[in-house]
Protein backbone atom coordinates (compact mmCIF):
# COMPACT_ATOMS: atom_id res chain seq x y z
CA UNK A 1 0.00 0.00 0.00
CA UNK A 2 1.46 3.64 -1.30
CA UNK A 3 1.78 6.35 1.48
CA UNK A 4 -1.46 8.05 0.28
CA UNK A 5 -3.17 4.79 0.90
CA UNK A 6 -1.86 4.49 4.84
CA UNK A 7 -2.81 8.20 5.36
CA UNK A 8 -6.55 7.72 3.68
CA UNK A 9 -6.52 4.78 6.59
CA UNK A 10 -7.73 1.03 6.83
CA UNK A 11 -10.78 -0.91 6.98
CA UNK A 12 -11.85 -1.42 10.50
CA UNK A 13 -14.04 -4.67 9.83
CA UNK A 14 -11.92 -7.12 8.42
CA UNK A 15 -9.13 -6.35 10.25
CA UNK A 16 -10.81 -6.34 13.86
CA UNK A 17 -11.21 -9.83 12.88
CA UNK A 18 -8.12 -10.29 11.98
CA UNK A 19 -6.81 -8.65 15.09
CA UNK A 20 -9.08 -11.52 16.93
CA UNK A 21 -7.43 -13.95 15.31
CA UNK A 22 -4.16 -12.74 16.39
CA UNK A 23 -4.97 -12.69 19.81
CA UNK A 24 -6.36 -16.06 19.70
CA UNK A 25 -2.68 -17.07 18.48
CA UNK A 26 -1.48 -15.19 21.46
CA UNK A 27 -3.38 -16.28 24.10
CA UNK A 28 -2.60 -20.15 22.97
CA UNK A 29 0.88 -19.31 23.41
CA UNK A 30 0.60 -17.94 26.84
CA UNK A 31 -1.65 -21.05 27.77
CA UNK A 32 0.78 -23.56 26.29
CA UNK A 33 3.68 -21.91 28.54
CA UNK A 34 1.75 -22.17 31.52
CA UNK A 35 1.01 -25.82 30.44
CA UNK A 36 -2.67 -25.36 30.22
CA UNK A 37 -2.59 -27.72 26.64
CA UNK A 38 -6.62 -27.76 26.35
CA UNK A 39 -6.97 -24.34 26.62
CA UNK A 40 -4.19 -23.49 24.36
CA UNK A 41 -5.61 -26.13 22.16
CA UNK A 42 -9.22 -24.19 21.86
CA UNK A 43 -8.25 -20.72 20.53
CA UNK A 44 -6.75 -21.76 17.37
CA UNK A 45 -9.82 -23.48 16.68
CA UNK A 46 -11.86 -20.30 17.16
CA UNK A 47 -8.80 -18.30 15.48
CA UNK A 48 -9.70 -20.64 12.21
CA UNK A 49 -12.78 -19.80 12.37
CA UNK A 50 -11.89 -16.14 12.56
CA UNK A 51 -9.71 -16.57 9.81
CA UNK A 52 -12.41 -17.73 7.42
CA UNK A 53 -14.75 -14.94 8.04
CA UNK A 54 -12.42 -12.34 7.48
CA UNK A 55 -11.54 -12.40 4.22
CA UNK A 56 -15.71 -13.12 3.44
CA UNK A 57 -16.07 -10.36 5.33
CA UNK A 58 -13.80 -7.69 3.62
CA UNK A 59 -15.37 -9.64 -0.29
CA UNK A 60 -18.81 -8.91 1.10
CA UNK A 61 -17.94 -5.24 2.06
CA UNK A 62 -16.19 -4.59 -0.41
CA UNK A 63 -12.97 -3.89 2.08
CA UNK A 64 -10.21 -5.58 -0.06
CA UNK A 65 -7.03 -4.64 1.15
CA UNK A 66 -3.20 -4.83 0.49
CA UNK A 67 -3.07 -3.99 4.02
CA UNK A 68 -5.32 -6.12 5.33
CA UNK A 69 -3.82 -9.59 3.15
CA UNK A 70 -0.19 -8.62 4.66
CA UNK A 71 -1.56 -8.32 8.04
CA UNK A 72 -3.54 -11.74 8.14
CA UNK A 73 -0.40 -13.24 6.99
CA UNK A 74 0.95 -11.93 9.91
CA UNK A 75 -1.39 -13.19 12.07
CA UNK A 76 -1.63 -16.69 10.61
CA UNK A 77 2.19 -16.97 11.07
CA UNK A 78 1.40 -16.49 15.07
CA UNK A 79 -2.19 -18.25 15.46
CA UNK A 80 -1.36 -21.33 12.72
CA UNK A 81 2.23 -21.37 13.00
CA UNK A 82 3.87 -19.96 16.00
CA UNK A 83 0.81 -21.39 18.73
CA UNK A 84 0.20 -24.96 17.31
CA UNK A 85 3.94 -25.75 17.45
CA UNK A 86 4.84 -24.36 20.63
CA UNK A 87 1.46 -26.19 21.89
CA UNK A 88 2.56 -29.61 20.63
CA UNK A 89 6.27 -29.18 21.39
CA UNK A 90 5.23 -28.34 25.01
CA UNK A 91 2.61 -31.36 25.01
CA UNK A 92 4.30 -33.85 23.20
CA UNK A 93 7.92 -33.00 22.03
CA UNK A 94 9.68 -31.86 24.91
CA UNK A 95 11.04 -35.52 25.62
CA UNK A 96 12.73 -35.70 22.19
CA UNK A 97 15.42 -32.96 23.43
CA UNK A 98 16.95 -31.27 19.91
CA UNK A 99 14.80 -33.26 17.61
CA UNK A 100 11.40 -31.96 19.57
CA UNK A 101 12.47 -28.23 18.97
CA UNK A 102 13.91 -28.52 15.53
CA UNK A 103 10.62 -30.52 14.23
CA UNK A 104 8.52 -27.63 16.32
CA UNK A 105 10.43 -25.38 14.20
CA UNK A 106 10.15 -27.32 10.87
CA UNK A 107 6.47 -26.86 11.26
CA UNK A 108 6.63 -23.32 11.81
CA UNK A 109 9.08 -22.65 8.76
CA UNK A 110 6.64 -24.95 6.29
CA UNK A 111 4.30 -22.93 7.43
CA UNK A 112 5.57 -19.84 6.38
CA UNK A 113 7.00 -20.84 3.55
CA UNK A 114 3.35 -22.08 3.08
CA UNK A 115 1.82 -18.66 3.16
CA UNK A 116 4.63 -17.01 1.36
CA UNK A 117 3.77 -19.27 -1.64
CA UNK A 118 0.00 -18.70 -1.53
CA UNK A 119 0.79 -15.27 -1.78
CA UNK A 120 2.41 -14.65 -4.53
CA UNK A 121 0.30 -17.88 -6.11
CA UNK A 122 -3.33 -15.85 -5.89
CA UNK A 123 -4.68 -15.58 -9.16
CA UNK A 124 -2.08 -18.17 -10.91
CA UNK A 125 -3.40 -21.36 -9.10
CA UNK A 126 -7.07 -22.65 -9.55
CA UNK A 127 -9.08 -21.30 -6.91
CA UNK A 128 -11.10 -24.39 -6.29
CA UNK A 129 -7.65 -26.30 -5.17
CA UNK A 130 -4.94 -25.22 -2.74
CA UNK A 131 -1.56 -25.94 -3.41
CA UNK A 132 0.20 -28.03 -0.24
CA UNK A 133 -1.90 -28.32 3.24
CA UNK A 134 -3.23 -24.66 4.15
CA UNK A 135 -1.89 -24.09 7.45
CA UNK A 136 -4.98 -23.51 9.45
CA UNK A 137 -5.64 -27.31 8.65
CA UNK A 138 -2.53 -28.41 9.80
CA UNK A 139 -2.52 -26.39 12.93
CA UNK A 140 -6.40 -27.69 13.39
CA UNK A 141 -4.46 -31.65 13.26
CA UNK A 142 -2.49 -29.81 16.26
CA UNK A 143 -4.97 -28.39 18.31
CA UNK A 144 -8.14 -31.19 17.95
CA UNK A 145 -5.67 -33.82 18.32
CA UNK A 146 -4.31 -31.87 22.05
CA UNK A 147 -8.17 -32.07 22.58
CA UNK A 148 -8.89 -35.82 22.15
CA UNK A 149 -5.69 -37.32 23.91
CA UNK A 150 -7.62 -34.95 26.90
CA UNK A 151 -11.10 -36.18 25.85
CA UNK A 152 -9.97 -40.15 25.91
CA UNK A 153 -8.73 -39.68 29.79
CA UNK A 154 -4.87 -38.36 29.03
CA UNK A 155 -3.15 -36.13 31.76
CA UNK A 156 -0.48 -33.85 31.36
CA UNK A 157 2.42 -34.70 28.76
CA UNK A 158 2.20 -37.42 26.38
CA UNK A 159 5.10 -38.58 24.47
CA UNK A 160 5.12 -40.22 21.73
CA UNK A 161 7.21 -40.73 18.20
CA UNK A 162 4.22 -40.83 16.06
CA UNK A 163 2.97 -37.21 17.00
CA UNK A 164 6.88 -36.24 16.30
CA UNK A 165 6.77 -38.65 13.04
CA UNK A 166 2.99 -36.54 12.14
CA UNK A 167 3.96 -33.24 13.16
CA UNK A 168 6.98 -33.80 10.45
CA UNK A 169 4.53 -35.50 7.87
CA UNK A 170 2.27 -32.01 8.23
CA UNK A 171 5.33 -29.89 7.71
CA UNK A 172 6.26 -31.24 4.53
CA UNK A 173 2.69 -31.32 3.49
CA UNK A 174 2.36 -27.61 3.96
CA UNK A 175 5.44 -27.29 1.41
CA UNK A 176 4.73 -29.92 -1.11
CA UNK A 177 2.81 -29.45 -4.25
CA UNK A 178 -0.21 -32.11 -3.04
CA UNK A 179 -4.05 -30.17 -3.93
CA UNK A 180 -6.92 -30.01 -1.32
CA UNK A 181 -9.76 -29.04 -2.05
CA UNK A 182 -10.22 -25.18 -1.38
CA UNK A 183 -14.23 -25.78 -0.71
CA UNK A 184 -14.23 -22.19 -2.29
CA UNK A 185 -16.71 -23.10 -5.02
CA UNK A 186 -19.57 -23.32 -2.10
CA UNK A 187 -22.10 -21.43 -1.69
CA UNK A 188 -23.97 -21.49 0.87
CA UNK A 189 -26.47 -18.59 -0.45
CA UNK A 190 -27.59 -20.43 -3.39
CA UNK A 191 -30.56 -22.88 -3.43
CA UNK A 192 -29.51 -26.24 -2.32
CA UNK A 193 -31.17 -29.80 -2.83
CA UNK A 194 -33.09 -30.45 0.43
CA UNK A 195 -31.03 -33.64 0.78
CA UNK A 196 -28.10 -31.53 0.87
CA UNK A 197 -29.91 -29.28 3.70
CA UNK A 198 -30.58 -32.84 5.58
CA UNK A 199 -26.98 -33.63 5.55
CA UNK A 200 -25.53 -30.51 6.43
CA UNK A 201 -27.68 -30.74 9.24
CA UNK A 202 -27.13 -33.96 10.63
CA UNK A 203 -23.17 -33.18 10.45
CA UNK A 204 -23.77 -30.21 12.49
CA UNK A 205 -25.80 -32.39 15.10
CA UNK A 206 -23.43 -34.90 15.27
CA UNK A 207 -19.80 -32.19 15.54
CA UNK A 208 -22.05 -30.59 18.31
CA UNK A 209 -23.11 -34.47 20.26
CA UNK A 210 -19.19 -35.13 19.82
CA UNK A 211 -17.42 -32.43 18.60
CA UNK A 212 -13.30 -33.48 20.24
CA UNK A 213 -13.83 -37.03 17.98
CA UNK A 214 -15.55 -35.34 15.00
CA UNK A 215 -13.37 -32.11 14.87
CA UNK A 216 -10.40 -34.63 15.23
CA UNK A 217 -11.85 -37.01 12.44
CA UNK A 218 -12.29 -34.09 9.77
CA UNK A 219 -9.06 -32.18 10.73
CA UNK A 220 -6.81 -35.59 9.88
CA UNK A 221 -9.33 -36.94 7.30
CA UNK A 222 -8.59 -33.81 4.97
CA UNK A 223 -4.75 -33.22 5.87
CA UNK A 224 -4.97 -36.79 4.57
CA UNK A 225 -7.44 -35.97 1.38
CA UNK A 226 -4.92 -34.68 -0.58
CA UNK A 227 -2.42 -37.84 -0.63
CA UNK A 228 -5.08 -40.26 -1.09
CA UNK A 229 -6.39 -38.46 -4.00
CA UNK A 230 -2.48 -38.29 -5.55
CA UNK A 231 -2.52 -42.40 -5.04
CA UNK A 232 -6.01 -42.58 -6.43
CA UNK A 233 -4.77 -40.88 -9.35
CA UNK A 234 -1.78 -43.02 -9.68
CA UNK A 235 -3.51 -46.42 -9.61
CA UNK A 236 -6.21 -44.83 -11.87
CA UNK A 237 -3.01 -44.51 -14.32
CA UNK A 238 -1.43 -47.80 -13.70
CA UNK A 239 -1.33 -50.22 -16.56
CA UNK A 240 -2.03 -52.57 -14.17
CA UNK A 241 -5.10 -51.15 -13.40
CA UNK A 242 -5.89 -50.61 -16.96
CA UNK A 243 -5.74 -54.13 -17.35
CA UNK A 244 -7.56 -55.30 -14.54
CA UNK A 245 -10.24 -52.91 -15.89
CA UNK A 246 -10.13 -54.39 -19.38
CA UNK A 247 -10.42 -58.10 -17.84
CA UNK A 248 -13.74 -57.28 -16.12
CA UNK A 249 -15.38 -55.94 -19.10
CA UNK A 250 -14.12 -59.22 -21.31
CA UNK A 251 -15.94 -61.03 -17.96
CA UNK A 252 -19.01 -59.21 -17.90
CA UNK A 253 -19.08 -59.35 -21.90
Amino acid sequence: MNKDGMKKGIYVLPNLFTTANLFCGFYSIIASVKGIFEMAAVPILIAIVLDGLDGRIARMTNTTSKFGAEYDSLADVIAFGVAPSLLVYNWALYGFGKWGWIISFLFVLCGALRLARFNVQVGIIESKVFNGLPIPAAAAVVATGVLFYFFLGGTGRYSNFIVLFAVAALSLLMVSSIKYYSFKDLNFFSRKPFTSFFLIVIIFVIVIAEPQIMTFTFAVGYSLSGPAWVLYKLFKKNPFSAKLKEVKCQKRN
